[in-house]
């Protein structure tokens, strides 16, 4: 068996074989509702203030699961986030408040672009499943046309908040972006192809910086780099990430000039952003490609993964296919480094400079980085 087939059975036998079952029959709170924000090491829930987006993630990736042919329950997952989302954690106007009490009182309820992302993402993928279910559709236009009403820009893009709140962020719009795709793969109407393409000029004409091609993270409400170290900051894991979106954006667009940009943002976070002896992409840079964090979260290692992928599916001559290939059978296994716990299912999350792992529960919220890395992986041949 090849490193590629061997790597991609071995992750799938880990997800299929014990991750979903857990995190369902565990992870899922069938008394209260939603799901718990984390398990202990121990497969244990701990019970604390439950953040909108574990539940949005967690429709995602049992829909995600169900497409992938997993025969393990996903329904009751995928019925149990919904409903989580359009009971305790609705707003009087249809928006979703942000944390949530296990008991279903609000922590957090002001706006968060991030979760209304989330949320877009989790309708988009239960209905690519449930076709038929109109009303899902319903709640991702209603939302979406909330946000475009009430937050967005004057120029391009979105607020996070209003009245406004600074700094700017690319992060929650690299997740709105991803909704966008994820609408139009499951049919969704025209709008969503008309904000994923002002999202990904942002990014092009903003985010990226014009003479290194770097992400930047942080802005002023024009859209120039905040002042001081917050405008400095790069995340390798996103770099990663935009580059994998951004190529899904010229495979549904044919539009190849977002190609180059983010082959140059795999460039920058594999040689710079990735410690190559521990073979893991650490958390954050500086504008100058030195280090600013050196801590390794697992997401960063599922979005390296994404990334190889999708340049897969451009790469050009066979020894370019070999090569992303081997990239991202590199990534998984850095992947794997966070899988290596006592009970199958786990997850560690945070690595640190000399190699060890922070102890700390496992957090519901990385599940939906690790299933998509791992479909993915499956796109890729010998």
């Amino acid at each position: 068996m090849s490193a590629l087939t061997d790597t991609q059975s071995r992750l799938k036998s880990w997800l299929f074989g014990h991750a979903l079952p857990m995190w369902w029959e565990v992870g899922g709170d069938t008394e209260k509702g939603g799901f718990y924000e984390t398990l202990g090491m121990d497969a244990k829930p701990v019970d604390i203030p439950r953040r909108t987006r574990v539940a949005a993630r967690q429709v995602y990736s049992y829909a995600l699961a169900q497409r992938m042919g997993y025969s393990g329950e996903t329904n009751a997952a995928i019925d149990q986030g919904l409903k989580w989302l359009s009971g305790p954690a609705r707003t009087p106007e249809g928006l979703l408040y942000a944390v949530l009490a296990p008991d279903g009182s609000v922590i957090k309820g002001e706006f968060d672009f991030y979760d209304h992302a989330f949320a877009l993402l989790a309708y988009a993928s239960a209905f690519k499943v449930r076709p038929h279910d109109t009303s899902l559709e319903a709640a991702g236009v209603a939302i979406r046309d909330h946000l475009l009403t009430h937050y967005k820009h004057p120029v391009r893009g979105f607020e996070e908040a209003n009245p406004r709140t600074l700094p700017l962020k690319t992060n929650p719009h690299m997740h709105m972006f991803e909704a966008c795709l994820a609408w139009i793969e499951a049919g969704g109407d025209h709008k969503w192809h008309e904000v994923a393409a002002e999202i990904s000029a942002l990014c092009l004409d903003k985010f990226l910086h014009p003479e290194t091609g770097s992400l930047r993270e942080y802005f002023d409400g024009d859209w120039n780099p905040i002042d001081g170290e917050m405008g400095r900051i790069i995340e390798p894991g996103h770099q990663f990430e935009w580059a994998w979106l951004l190529i899904r954006w010229a495979g549904i667009t044919g539009d190849t000039r977002f190609i180059a940009p983010a082959k140059r943002l795999i460039e920058i976070a594999e040689n710079h952003g990735t410690d190559h002896d521990r073979n893991v992409t650490i958390f954050e840079l500086w504008d100058d490609f030195s280090p600013k964090d050196q801590k390794a979260r697992l997401w960063a290692q599922t979005e390296r993964m994404k990334a190889y992928v999708a340049l897969y599916s451009v790469a050009e001559t066979d020894g370019d296919k070999a090569f992303a290939v081997d990239k991202a059978v590199t990534a998984a296994r850095g992947l794997e480094l966070y899988l290596n716990t006592d009970i199958a299912g786990l997850y560690l999350d945070k690595m640190n400079p000399d190699g060890s792992f922070v102890d700390e529960p496992a957090p519901a919220s990385s599940l939906y980085h690790i299933i998509c890395a791992i479909d993915e992986l499956h796109l890729l041949a010998d």
